[in-house]
């Protein structure tokens, strides 16, 4: 079966697990041929052979020339010209006659006829939508693909009406949700009659080139990775605090926070506020090589985030049998049972995160027990294979007979 794999930005280091997932559905006998909306941004590090491979195999929206935009919604308009008209109205309707959003609702508009073009001219009629949902949308409108999509979360759940929630889960086949919890936010803003399309597929990870660290029984210092954006969500000045008030209390603390982004300086500009510089390490964007090694070091993952979906940095964490201290919100419980895999927190309390951090550096013999939990937690529901060959009888489920489909054993 042949589906094109809609997104936003294709190859890019914040999603990895997208490029394991088209990968494995690949290596299961399915033709995924990725179009992105945009190239991917510039990174620190250089990108890997499977990256590279990628970036060459994807098709990119943006970057192509006005003269072939032209040609594709004449060419459109010319041959069908009820659909575009059709497509035409979803963007406005999207744009609600604002001028801003008007004016993204009509690149959508732009972005879609190209897409539509050359997916109708290479014989595909099914579209996966993946952080690119209104375009997909709008192609799907216009050319008569069959089409299903990803919602992650948890930006679609912030404000689920401007999003088109209903309308999108009303034209899908299905929708993927990766956590009960994000299913329960897709129920919630489309109609019941649509709730049986909503899929619970889980995101994985491949736990073979994730060796369980060294124990220690008692490292000095106390080693903490956290690993994100370095954005507003993420919650990072409240993770500060709480390393501060583990050091008042003379424990011997380091955190390592790995990732970029618009707090950078003011997270530094926090740590030496705090008096705590010399105890906050930041390290920028790392290659999937270069995190394992750090894995290897850390003795607990944390995070302080104000919303989620299920992060794949705690599964990497856990599969190289690093516990997690995180906070009780969207997804996570799913992923971490509090006292079994690691602990979790009440949100937004600093007092709680230093106080389980610091039942972390207190109690070795839980901490080791919860890293030999952790790892077996992610090798049994969040295992890489079972989970995309899952995803992939969901495709063939929807979209056609199962015996007669690759990756679904009949």
């Amino acid at each position: 079966m042949k589906i094109a794999y809609l997104l936003s930005e294709y190859p890019t280091i914040g999603h990895t697990y997208l490029l394991r997932e088209v990968r494995e559905l690949r290596a299961l006998g399915w033709d995924i041929q990725t179009i992105s909306i945009r190239r991917p941004g510039s990174r620190p590090s250089s990108i890997s052979t499977t990256e590279t491979e990628e970036l060459k195999s994807t098709w990119y929206i943006l970057g192509s020339g006005w003269l072939e935009f032209l040609t594709a919604h004449v060419a459109t308009f010319c041959t069908q010209p009820i659909r575009y008209l059709r497509g035409l109205a979803t963007a406005w309707r999207f744009g609600r006659f604002t001028r801003c959003r008007s004016v993204f609702a009509m690149a959508y508009f732009s972005e879609a006829i190209l897409a539509g073009r050359w997916l109708r001219k290479a014989g595909f009629t099914h579209v996966h939508s993946v952080f690119s949902t209104h375009v997909a949308l709008i192609a799907a409108r216009v050319f008569g693909f069959e089409l299903s999509m990803t919602i992650h979360g948890p930006n679609e759940f912030v404000n689920p009406q401007s999003f088109e929630m209903e309308e999108k889960v009303r034209a899908a086949l299905f929708v993927s949700c990766i956590s009960h919890f994000g299913k329960s936010q897709i129920m919630l803003w489309s109609s019941p009659g649509d709730w049986h399309k909503l899929e619970i597929t889980p995101l994985g990870i491949d736990c073979t080139g994730l060796a369980p660290v060294a124990f220690r029984e008692r490292p000095a210092p106390f080693d903490l990775v956290s690993v994100g954006r370095l954005a507003p969500v993420k919650g990072y000045p409240l993770l500060l605090e709480s390393v501060a008030i583990l050091v008042t209390q003379r424990r011997d603390v380091r955190l390592t926070l790995v990732g970029d982004g618009p707090e950078r300086s003011r997270l530094a500009e926090q740590a030496c506020r705090l008096g705590i510089s010399d105890r906050i390490v930041l390290v920028g964007w790392k290659t999937q090589d270069e995190l394992r090694d750090l894995y290897q070091s850390s003795d607990v993952c944390v995070l302080s985030s104000f919303a989620e979906g299920i992060p794949v940095v705690f599964m990497e964490a856990m599969a190289s049998g690093v516990p997690c201290v995180a906070p009780r919100i969207n997804g996570i419980p799913e992923l971490i049972r509090h006292g079994v895999d690691g602990l979790l927190v009440t949100p937004a309390n600093v007092e709680e995160l230093a106080a389980a951090i610091g039942q972390m550096m207190d109690n070795p013999g839980m901490r080791r027990q919860m890293a030999l939990s952790s790892r077996q937690r992610v090798v049994e529901k969040y295992n890489l294979r079972e989970n995309v060959a899952h995803l992939a009888e969901v495709f063939s489920r929807y979209a056609g007979k199962d015996g007669d489909r690759p990756g679904v054993q009949s």
